[in-house]
């Protein structure tokens, strides 16, 4: 299986713009920034992929269902030219429940009793196991993660797909690499999210880390 996991573009939340009107987070959107971003970063992977022997005409793209992952596949997709394009929900965001849409320094501000609750499940669980309020913890994330691995699995049985470019979140990222290389929590809360349009490839049963730097 040769899979390649692609954080979206620079989004509204990476900026902060969307703080100001609340917008839920399945319909942030990518900057101008973002968006150039991906297509450049498009342009560069296409190249990688002809250098490397990659065939795209029996390729397969994955992607979150939320706005900004959308749009980032479709700027990578300019260059890539993949057909076979799909989405699974289970490949979204963590889920922020309460806090979603909201600045880090606004939580204890808007929701003191539930922010402390939160607190104490980092401060005795640790931060995979802390749920936001409403919300989903990474552990949650994980969980939902891998059963997107089992629709890829039979997708191979079924059909021989065997090269995937996913198109989905940082938390999402760390949560697929810990459950198909069997990671631990303490690796996951070491591991930063990846910056955006990183790409981390695994080749084989091998962990070929982040082949870009954008």
């Amino acid at each position: 299986m040769h899979i390649f996991l692609i954080r979206h573009g620079e989004s509204m939340t990476n900026t902060g713009d969307n703080y100001i009107d609340r917008i839920p987070d399945h319909i942030v959107s990518l900057t101008e920034k973002g968006k150039q971003q991906a297509y450049d970063t498009g342009v560069w992977l296409k190249d990688y992929c002809d250098k490397t022997g990659v065939d795209l005409s029996k390729a397969r793209i994955w992607r979150s269902p939320y706005l900004r992952t959308r749009q980032t596949s479709e700027e990578f997709n300019k260059s890539l030219g993949i057909k076979d394009i799909r989405e699974d929900i289970t490949l979204i965001e963590q889920r922020f429940g309460l806090f979603d849409a909201l600045p880090e320094t606004e939580w204890s501000e808007k929701y003191p009793v539930e922010y402390d609750e939160y607190l104490r499940q980092i401060q005795h669980s640790g931060k995979f196991y802390a749920k936001m309020p409403l919300g989903e913890s990474p552990y949650d994330v994980a969980i939902r993660i891998h059963q997107f691995m089992g629709t890829i699995y039979r997708d191979l049985q079924k059909d021989g797909t065997d090269t995937l470019f996913v198109f989905t979140h940082g938390t999402a990222i760390r949560a697929f690499l810990l459950r198909w290389f069997h990671y631990s929590p303490e690796w996951y809360q070491a591991e930063r999210n990846p910056k955006n349009c990183y790409i981390r490839e695994i080749r084989g049963g091998e962990d070929c880390g982040y082949i870009n730097k954008v």
